[in-house]
């Protein structure tokens, strides 16, 4: 299936638009260089060859993966993966880029979707299978791993129906992928029956649940926490994270929480935001509502008379859960939304909170909603309302946490499913 020509020539169009895009986000220009030559070659040497390669949009897909590619790690396999945000490739060098998994690990970003470029990706790191990880599906990235014959698998698929009705106005170009995949394990039926009609074999689609659902904690930040606790004398303080957070939650979040945190000194409040290029913006949000701000980027500790701590770093998600006893998911009360992943903090037995636009996460968060095991909330103000009653009354925050650790139980084991169908191509 050669890919068809006004694609190519469309991304031959837009690639100095995509560069100027990388300029603007990078740090300086060391990162800048770094990142050009990993999309657009010529790439870094390979760690190992005949890898199983992962590719995972951004954090969400990354921490998705997780439990996968920790599995064929802890089997001995070389594992390299791919991202396409720096927020992504931090999370899992975070993960997995030390001891044990050194050796046998490797993140880079994925090169641009042209196909001079993959294919001198495909003949530089030789990968004896693809993964690829919920939605993530490029033309020519799946035309070239059949042309070098290797199996390619759609995992922790999940396809809502807006961006089905986004593929299917290229129903042409999907269709072709969609053949090129030698595997399609949905999280749910809605998606699999979605797929089917954008074109995708039905003999080889099944349902197989969310792997989200077996995440656990990594032990060195569950760890790094405790330590941390100790260390900056955390133990008397009531700490809520908001977590994921884009424009202009922080704004309105932090406005509301000024009192609170005015009236309360062992109040903390950690502030996560979802994209690196505005952790400077919300440091100024802060210091404009005088509120008394110190960042991890600085080193700075934690003080007691901290009322807020940026947590301007990379990969560190799980370690500011770990030290939460409340805690909202971002992304879910900006417009139009869409949410982020609320089985991280669930999985730490933080009581969670989110906004009503969490449409990216429907399936998983209503389940949760049915059973009263989150917090659902339709404003800054009935958001930080129900933070501090979750932190007052502790009988409360433990009903949320029973209710949604029978759900995570409920729905463990989709992660044997998945590795069942990918050790038939090892």
């Amino acid at each position: 299936m050669a890919t068809p020509f006004w694609y190519n020539a469309a991304l031959a169009m837009i690639k100095p638009l995509y560069q100027w895009r990388i300029k603007k986000r990078a740090q300086d220009e060391g990162a800048y260089h770094q990142e050009c030559l990993e999309r657009f070659g010529p790439f870094q040497p390979p760690k190992n060859l005949n890898a199983i390669w992962f590719h995972a949009v951004s954090v969400g897909e990354t921490n998705a993966a997780q439990p996968l590619i920790e599995h064929y790690l802890k089997q001995g396999h070389s594992v390299l993966v791919t991202n396409t945000t720096k927020t992504g490739q931090a999370r899992a060098k975070s993960l997995f880029d030390k001891a044990p998994y050194h050796a046998l690990f490797q993140a880079v970003y994925l090169p641009a979707d042209q196909k001079v470029l993959v294919q001198a990706f495909f003949q530089k790191y030789q990968p004896k299978l693809l993964i690829l990880v919920e939605t993530e599906l490029w033309p020519n990235l799946l035309d070239q791993a059949q042309v070098f014959k290797i199996p390619s698998i759609l995992v922790n698929a999940r396809l809502s129906e807006k961006s089905a009705q986004g593929y299917a106005k290229v129903s042409g170009l999907t269709r072709a992928m969609l053949h090129g995949l030698d595997q399609l394990l949905a999280q749910d039926k809605a998606t699999a029956e979605r797929f089917i009609q954008l074109g995708a074999a039905q003999s080889l689609t099944q349902v197989v649940g969310s792997i989200k659902f077996d995440i656990h904690a990594p032990e060195s930040f569950v760890q790094q926490a405790a330590q941390l606790k100790q260390e900056w004398s955390l133990a008397g303080r009531k700490i809520v994270t908001l977590a994921s957070t884009h424009a202009p939650e922080e704004q309105k979040m932090l406005t509301v929480f000024k009192s609170y945190l005015d009236a309360q000194p062992e109040l903390l409040c950690i502030v996560v935001p979802r994209h690196p290029e505005r952790f400077d913006e919300v440091f100024a949000v802060a210091q404009s509502l005088n509120l008394n701000i110190s960042r991890r980027s600085a080193g700075q500790k934690i003080a007691a008379e901290t009322q807020v701590y940026l947590a301007d770093s990379m990969g560190e998600m799980w370690l500011w859960y770990a030290l939460s006893d409340a805690c909202f998911v971002g992304g879910s009360l900006n417009e139009p939304g869409g949410g982020h992943n609320i089985l991280e903090p669930i999985a730490l037995d933080v009581p969670t909170v989110l906004g009503k636009n969490y449409f990216n996460f429907q399936t998983i968060v209503d389940e949760f909603v049915h059973v009263d095991a989150v917090k659902v909330v339709e404003t800054a103000e009935q958001a930080a309302a129900v933070l501090m009653q979750l932190l007052e009354d502790a009988e409360q925050a433990q009903q949320l946490n029973q209710a949604a650790q029978k759900i995570m139980q409920l729905n463990t084991g989709s992660l044997q499913k998945h590795i069942q169908a990918i050790d038939g191509y090892l």
